[in-house]
Parts: structure tokens; C-alpha cells; sequence
């Protein structure tokens, strides 16, 4: 793979850009300067439901890269045009991000809109996070003029306004298209009251679409329960919910049963994560749920529903993470597999449930905390609030979050996270901040302390690691720890981001490669993101695959664009596969990031760790690229 080619989208062709500019002149000239108050010959009246839908950021990412947004942007529409015609819809018109599409049926354009949001989001999975473009859409039924194919009147102006409504990635519809879909999708729908809207002389009633799982039960049920309301637990607490089974086969029951309970067991071996046990949160099973009362009742933070439903041969299961107290959904995802294979999906949708919830959860935690007030902040807050500041690897951003640390172990001088997040800290000021020595030791110190408090704690395992690695050279210990953390919690995002780093510099080229592809299913969108482009990148610079080791390190810098050691891996690839001009590029944007940048120093530190083949190949490509001694 060249570079011109690792860098092509794998989605469209280029020819794109110069056709949308122009159909978006066309679209001006033709567009008439109001909208038709009268039905003549060439017009008629129909009704149907209209889909609206429209590009997120569309002008900042035309501003960063108009070539790869265009590019982007046209694979989009291709999947939206293709979801629409395979739901017997058609495209009306494509201005510019927007397009439009009507439908005979408003069950069919829900569908749709429901579908094409699933396929974008597994289209944007294979692109860097910054480069990801994402759709609202909005949908409705209602009466609409017909010109030469055009459509016009409120029916189309609804559509607009629900879309401005949705979240990105979401979906809004109408009162009227819930009212005609409601019972026949298995889908849930929040009712978000009626709402003014621009040009609309009354109120339109919103309902937001939930793309997993079901509705969330009713107000008469939860008038049977008790309203007493348990304390919450010092740690995030969840409860797994009976699965519903919706396949109309009584015997399907077991295997949302069994479901749930792999999950319960899954997320119980996250330590710092509260569990209800399986007794209580059954007690629910083939009730109407309301999950604030389950929440009140068991004295949790999130709920975690879903839904079995098989089809002939093939199964379907969903699964939805929401907040009990505000009623937000978190995350939601189905997963798909052959009832043939029903014990391996059963492994594979767990770990995936597992792997997904755990950092969604943390993110959830780290929003409520940052709400808390200061003074009544305690170790675990203090740490949740110090995570973000490590999310760009770079030592002058870690320093408030190293000041929240110290905070912590001043409060609790054993709790292994915030041991394990100094001493990567402190590793960042090594690497990036003179290679000063009484750094390194205090990063060790710290490091070992978090490997002796948390031996059962993943996260503390997997982050020591490294700094195991980097500054204790002791590749056997790290490979020991990310195990050790894996064995706790084999789904656990942050052990494979950091153990494909690991196993990539110690020279364990096939367990990179696999952590590093479980993590990015697992968590897609995680901050650590990073790691595993750099790692595969690492490992086909061992084997002197530039061009390909290029291209990965560009993800890498990509997925974190202040990481300076991502743009010194792509300077030296870009500079041993020749393209030496293109090295040269991104070796000034590397001195940007870290003015104080040697190769002699970063490579001696590189050495002490990394394979000999690995080293050698990345230091001619640094000199070639012309960075400073």
C-alpha cells in the first residue's frame, strides 16, 4: 500500500467535489423565491412522510479539509440513497449536507432513518474521530405540493424542524409519525412535549427515537412499587434489567436470562463499579418498568435494559445504558448472529456489552463529578476529575490533573488508580520534558505503588505498565500486568489499549495486533484511541513496511492531534519510504508541539525498551527528515 493510497477513502471517488459544487449552484439557480400558494395543472397534492437529514459540523470540517469532507460527504449520501431506495422511498433533493427523501409510508421512512443512522455510525467507525461526519435526521407525515418532482409546504417544513431537533446521530419525528408508527417498530420513542417551531404557526409535538431496546415502562406501574428511595453506594452502581424476549417463543426466555446474567457477572468484575446481584434486579422480570423508581428502589445510578428477539435461523439482541435519575440514554447497540451459534454469540455480545458499558460509565461518572461542588469532592472524585487532563499525553496538560492526584493520595495514600495516573504523568515529563531523572524515579515509585494496591484493579494494572516498561525496562513485569488486568476483566478497554503497546514494543507483534483490534470494536470512540494505531503502526515499522507504518501513525496522530510522539513515528515512516518532503511536513509540526525535540536523547530512551530493528529504522528516518540532533 503506497501512501497516496492509505490515505484515499476507501468510501467514494474523487470526481465528487466538483459535481456537488456545481449541483449546488444548479440547486440556487432553480430554487423558486417562495413557495407555491396554489395548486396549478403541473401540481398536486399528496400525502407523505418526508425524511429530512443533515450534516453535523459540515463547515468546520470543510474548513480543515475540504477535499476528505467532500470525499466523505459523498459516501454518506450513497448510503443514505441507498437505505432510502431499499425502504421504497426516493431522494428529492441534495443541497449542499442536507437531503431530502419522501416516503409512501411512514413505518417505511422510520426504518430507514433508523437504518441509515446504523450504517453511518458503521461507516465513521473506520475513520479518524476528527474526520467523522454525522447526520440528524428528522422525519414526518404530512400533506405536500408536487412540482417536477420537487416538494413543497409545511408537510416538508416539519421534517426540517424536527431534524434541528435531533441530536447528532439522532433521530426526531413528528406527533403525527408516532401516532401512525407507534406498536409497530421495535423501537422506544421519548416524548419531548410540544415545541414552537420556525414558520410553523402552531405546536408540533417532538418524540425523540431510540435506536435500541424498548420503552421504559409506564407511570401506573410504577404506582404499584414503593417509593422509598435507597442510598446510593460511594462508587457508580448499575443494575441489568431482564432482557425482554421478543421473539413470541416462551423458550427463548432462557437465553435472555442467561444473557443477562454473563452481563451481571461481566460488569461485576469491574471493582469499582457497583453491581446489583441478579435476585434483585429479576424481581422486574415481565413487569412495566420505570427506570427512575429502579433506580430509587435500588439505589442505582444506571440501568442497563434490552431485548432478544429471534428470526428464523438468526438472532437479534439490543442493549441500552441509561441514567436512572435523568432518564438519558448513555449508549444503545444491537448485535446479530446465527442460532447455530448461540453460545459463542452469547460470549461475544457479553464481552462486547462489557467492553463498551465500562468506559461509557466512566464517562458518565466523570460529567457527574465535574457538577459536583469542590469541597465535597473525595479520592475517587478527585481522580475522575484529574482522567481528562491525561487524554492528550502531553505534559503541560497533565499538571492540573497531577495537582488533583496529589489531592487524592493526600486523602487516600493507597488507591491504586491515582498512583497509576502520577506516574504516567510524571513518565509524560520524562519523555516529553528533558528525560530529567528524579522525574523517572518518582514515575516508578508510584508506578510499583499502584501495582501493589491494585492488584485487582485493571485500570491501575494497565496503566503502570507502561511506565514499567518505558522507565523500569522490564518487559516482562508490564506483559505480567496487562495479563494480570485481562484476567480480571477480559474486556476491559483500557488493559487492551495499553497492552497493544506493550506486547507492539517488546516485540509481540501477533497480541499487539489482536488488543489493539478488540480494543477499537470495543470502544471506538475511547480517548485512548491512539494507542493502537501507534502500536500496529510500531509493528510494520519492524518490518520495514513504511508506507503502511505511515499511514497508521497518521491515525494515530489523527485520533490525538497534540500526541508529538505520533507525528515523530510518521516523520521518520514518511521518511524511509521517500517521501521525504511529506516527512519534513510533519517533522515542523512535531517541533511545533515539542521545540526541544533530539533524536539522540528520544532514541536513547526509545532503546531501552523498544526492539533493536524498530529502533534503528525510526532514527535514519528522523535524520533523513532533517530533525535536529
Amino acid at each position: 500500500m503506497t501512501r497516496n493510497e492509505a490515505n484515499r477513502s476507501p468510501m467514494i471517488g474523487r470526481g465528487n467535489r466538483d459535481r456537488l459544487r456545481a449541483g449546488d449552484a444548479a440547486m440556487a439557480e432553480a430554487t423558486p423565491e417562495r413557495t407555491p400558494d396554489k395548486t396549478t395543472e403541473d401540481m398536486q397534492r399528496r400525502l407523505a412522510a418526508i425524511m429530512s437529514a443533515d450534516a453535523v459540523g459540515y463547515s468546520r470540517l470543510m474548513g480543515e479539509d475540504d477535499v476528505a469532507t467532500v470525499r466523505t460527504l459523498s459516501a454518506c449520501r450513497s448510503i443514505i440513497a441507498e437505505t432510502v431506495a431499499a425502504f421504497g422511498g426516493r431522494v428529492v433533493d441534495s443541497p449542499g449536507d442536507n437531503m431530502l427523501a419522501e416516503f409512501p409510508s411512514a413505518v417505511d421512512a422510520v426504518k430507514a432513518a433508523a437504518t441509515i443512522q446504523e450504517r453511518l455510525a458503521a461507516a465513521n467507525g473506520a475513520l479518524p474521530e476528527a474526520r467523522r461526519m454525522m447526520f440528524r435526521i428528522g422525519v414526518n407525515l404530512g400533506d405536500v405540493l408536487v412540482e417536477g418532482g420537487r416538494l413543497y409546504g409545511d408537510g416538508v417544513n416539519v421534517a426540517a424542524r424536527m431534524e434541528s431537533r435531533a441530536e447528532p446521530g439522532g433521530i426526531c419525528v413528528s406527533g403525527k409519525v408516532h401516532d401512525e408508527v407507534a406498536g409497530k417498530l421495535d423501537l422506544a420513542f421519548a416524548d419531548l412535549g410540544e415545541q414552537s417551531v420556525k414558520n410553523i404557526a402552531r405546536p408540533v409535538r417532538v418524540f425523540r427515537v431510540t435506536l435500541a431496546g424498548r420503552a421504559s415502562g409506564s407511570a401506573a406501574a410504577a404506582e404499584t412499587r414503593s417509593d422509598a428511595a435507597l442510598a446510593l453506594p460511594d462508587k457508580p452502581s448499575i443494575a441489568v434489567l431482564p432482557f425482554q424476549n421478543m421473539s413470541g417463543d416462551p423458550e427463548q426466555e432462557y437465553f435472555a436470562d442467561g444473557m443477562v446474567e454473563d452481563i451481571i457477572t461481566g460488569l461485576a468484575r469491574i471493582n469499582w463499579l457497583f453491581v446489583i446481584a441478579r435476585n434483585s434486579s429479576f424481581t422486574y422480570k415481565g413487569k412495566p418498568v420505570d427506570v427512575k423508581q429502579v433506580g430509587r428502589e435500588l439505589g442505582v445510578r444506571y440501568a442497563l435494559e434490552g431485548s432478544v428477539r429471534k428470526a428464523g435461523n438468526r438472532l437479534r439482541i439490543t442493549g441500552q445504558l441509561i441514567e436512572a435519575d435523568s432518564g438519558a440514554h448513555l449508549w444503545a447497540d444491537k448485535y446479530d448472529g446465527a442460532i447455530e451459534e448461540v453460545f459463542d454469540l452469547q460470549d461475544k455480545i457479553t464481552d462486547a456489552v462489557v467492553g463498551i458499558v465500562e468506559p461509557s460509565l466512566k464517562r458518565a461518572e466523570i460529567e457527574r463529578v465535574r457538577r459536583k461542588r469542590p469541597e465535597h469532592l473525595g479520592a475517587y472524585d478527585l481522580y475522575l476529575r484529574a482522567v481528562p487532563y491525561f487524554a492528550s499525553v502531553m505534559p503541560e496538560d497533565v499538571e492540573a490533573g497531577m495537582a488533583l492526584l496529589e489531592e487524592a493520595l493526600r486523602l487516600d495514600p493507597n488507591y491504586a488508580p491515582a498512583h497509576a495516573f502520577m506516574a504516567w504523568g510524571l513518565e509524560m515529563r520524562v519523555v516529553r520534558g528533558g528525560f530529567d531523572q528524579a522525574d523517572a524515579a518518582a514515575s516508578l515509585v508510584h508506578a510499583r505503588a499502584a501495582l501493589v494496591h491494585g492488584a485487582d484493579d485493571p485500570t491501575a494494572l494497565a496503566v503502570a505498565s507502561l511506565v514499567v516498561l518505558h522507565l523500569g525496562h522490564d518487559p516482562v513485569a508490564a506483559a505480567g500486568a496487562i495479563a494480570r488486568a485481562l484476567s480480571l476483566n477480559g474486556s476491559s478497554a483500557t488493559a487492551l489499549y495499553f497492552g497493544t503497546l506493550v506486547h507492539a514494543w517488546s516485540g509481540d507483534p501477533a497480541t499487539a495486533e489482536e488488543h489493539a483490534n478488540r480494543a477499537l470494536r470495543l470502544s471506538p470512540f475511547d480517548p485512548l484511541g491512539f494507542q493502537a494505531h501507534l502500536a500496529i503502526g510500531i509493528v510494520r515499522l519492524r518490518e520495514r513496511r513504511f508506507d503502511i507504518a505511515a499511514y497508521h501513525f497518521a491515525n494515530a496522530a489523527h485520533a490525538n492531534p497534540r500526541f508529538s510522539t505520533a507525528y515523530a513515528a510518521q516523520a521518520g515512516a514518511l521518511a524511509q519510504a521517500g517521501h521525504v518532503e511529506d516527512a519534513k511536513t510533519i517533522a515542523k509540526r512535531l517541533l511545533e508541539l515539542e521545540p526541544r525535540f533530539r533524536i539522540q536523547p528520544f532514541m536513547a530512551f526509545i532503546g531501552g525498551f523498544a526492539r533493536p530493528e524498530v529502533v534503528k529504522n525510526w532514527a535514519e528516518g528522523l535524520r533523513i527528515a532533517g530533525l535536529p540532533e
